[in-house]
Protein backbone atom coordinates (compact mmCIF):
# COMPACT_ATOMS: atom_id res chain seq x y z
CA UNK A 1 0.00 0.00 0.00
CA UNK A 2 1.21 3.26 -0.99
CA UNK A 3 1.49 5.85 1.77
CA UNK A 4 -0.09 8.46 0.32
CA UNK A 5 -3.32 5.76 0.25
CA UNK A 6 -2.45 4.89 3.83
CA UNK A 7 -2.79 8.59 4.74
CA UNK A 8 -6.11 9.02 2.91
CA UNK A 9 -7.65 6.07 4.91
CA UNK A 10 -6.37 6.82 8.19
CA UNK A 11 -7.72 10.77 7.72
CA UNK A 12 -10.88 9.21 6.33
CA UNK A 13 -11.86 6.10 8.27
CA UNK A 14 -10.43 6.65 11.77
CA UNK A 15 -10.91 10.95 11.60
CA UNK A 16 -7.41 11.83 12.13
CA UNK A 17 -7.56 15.26 10.92
CA UNK A 18 -4.26 16.39 9.03
CA UNK A 19 -2.94 18.79 11.60
CA UNK A 20 -3.05 15.47 14.09
CA UNK A 21 -1.39 13.88 11.60
CA UNK A 22 1.32 16.08 10.93
CA UNK A 23 2.36 16.22 14.72
CA UNK A 24 1.60 12.53 15.23
CA UNK A 25 4.44 11.86 12.97
CA UNK A 26 6.69 14.72 14.04
CA UNK A 27 6.64 13.23 17.38
CA UNK A 28 7.63 9.94 16.12
CA UNK A 29 10.21 11.33 14.25
CA UNK A 30 11.51 13.02 17.17
CA UNK A 31 10.86 9.81 19.26
CA UNK A 32 13.09 7.78 16.70
CA UNK A 33 15.75 10.20 17.12
CA UNK A 34 15.50 9.98 20.86
CA UNK A 35 16.03 6.01 20.83
CA UNK A 36 18.66 6.16 18.34
CA UNK A 37 20.62 8.77 21.07
CA UNK A 38 20.21 6.15 23.45
CA UNK A 39 21.38 3.69 21.63
CA UNK A 40 24.38 5.26 20.52
CA UNK A 41 25.41 6.77 24.12
CA UNK A 42 25.30 3.19 25.23
CA UNK A 43 27.50 2.08 22.56
CA UNK A 44 30.01 5.13 23.26
CA UNK A 45 29.77 4.72 27.45
CA UNK A 46 30.20 1.16 27.07
CA UNK A 47 29.49 0.85 30.72
CA UNK A 48 28.97 -2.63 32.29
CA UNK A 49 25.26 -3.27 33.35
CA UNK A 50 23.80 0.04 31.60
CA UNK A 51 21.91 -2.02 29.09
CA UNK A 52 18.49 -1.55 30.99
CA UNK A 53 19.27 1.85 31.51
CA UNK A 54 19.69 3.23 28.16
CA UNK A 55 16.55 1.11 27.77
CA UNK A 56 14.54 2.92 30.04
CA UNK A 57 16.29 6.33 29.23
CA UNK A 58 15.59 6.09 25.31
CA UNK A 59 11.79 5.27 25.67
CA UNK A 60 11.54 7.65 28.32
CA UNK A 61 12.48 10.72 26.07
CA UNK A 62 10.52 9.51 23.71
CA UNK A 63 7.56 8.75 25.28
CA UNK A 64 7.53 12.49 26.53
CA UNK A 65 7.77 13.74 23.12
CA UNK A 66 3.93 12.69 22.81
CA UNK A 67 1.94 9.68 21.85
CA UNK A 68 4.03 9.95 18.34
CA UNK A 69 7.13 9.24 20.26
CA UNK A 70 5.79 6.50 22.50
CA UNK A 71 4.45 4.62 19.53
CA UNK A 72 7.84 5.04 17.93
CA UNK A 73 9.52 3.93 20.96
CA UNK A 74 7.17 0.63 21.37
CA UNK A 75 8.03 -0.46 17.28
CA UNK A 76 11.54 0.36 17.97
CA UNK A 77 11.73 -1.68 21.07
CA UNK A 78 9.61 -4.64 20.03
CA UNK A 79 11.31 -4.81 16.97
CA UNK A 80 14.69 -4.75 18.68
CA UNK A 81 13.41 -7.29 20.83
CA UNK A 82 11.62 -9.90 18.28
CA UNK A 83 15.55 -9.72 16.99
CA UNK A 84 16.94 -10.59 19.35
CA UNK A 85 14.75 -13.52 20.06
CA UNK A 86 15.14 -14.44 16.47
CA UNK A 87 18.72 -14.86 16.86
CA UNK A 88 18.58 -17.27 19.73
CA UNK A 89 19.38 -14.46 22.65
CA UNK A 90 18.18 -15.00 26.14
CA UNK A 91 14.60 -14.80 26.89
CA UNK A 92 15.13 -13.78 30.24
CA UNK A 93 16.97 -10.84 28.96
CA UNK A 94 14.67 -9.98 26.58
CA UNK A 95 12.07 -9.65 29.25
CA UNK A 96 14.17 -7.54 31.49
CA UNK A 97 14.72 -5.29 28.32
CA UNK A 98 10.93 -4.99 27.99
CA UNK A 99 10.28 -4.21 31.51
CA UNK A 100 13.06 -1.23 31.32
CA UNK A 101 11.35 -0.09 28.22
CA UNK A 102 7.93 -0.62 29.66
CA UNK A 103 9.16 1.65 32.66
CA UNK A 104 10.81 4.34 30.62
CA UNK A 105 7.57 4.38 28.62
CA UNK A 106 5.01 5.16 31.27
CA UNK A 107 6.82 8.04 32.29
CA UNK A 108 8.66 6.23 35.44
CA UNK A 109 12.79 7.87 36.39
CA UNK A 110 15.21 5.77 33.84
CA UNK A 111 17.59 6.59 36.64
CA UNK A 112 15.96 3.87 38.91
CA UNK A 113 18.18 1.50 36.27
CA UNK A 114 21.80 3.51 36.09
CA UNK A 115 24.57 2.09 37.10
CA UNK A 116 26.98 3.08 39.85
CA UNK A 117 29.46 5.44 38.31
CA UNK A 118 28.14 6.02 34.68
CA UNK A 119 29.58 9.44 33.78
CA UNK A 120 27.06 12.55 34.72
CA UNK A 121 27.06 12.97 30.81
CA UNK A 122 24.34 10.04 30.45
Amino acid sequence: MKPSIAIILCILILGVDSQRWVQFMKEAGQGSRDMWRAYSDMKKANWKNSDKYFHARGNYDAARRGPGGAWAAKVISDAREGIQKFMGHGAEDSRADQFANKWGRSGKDPNHFRPAGLPKKY
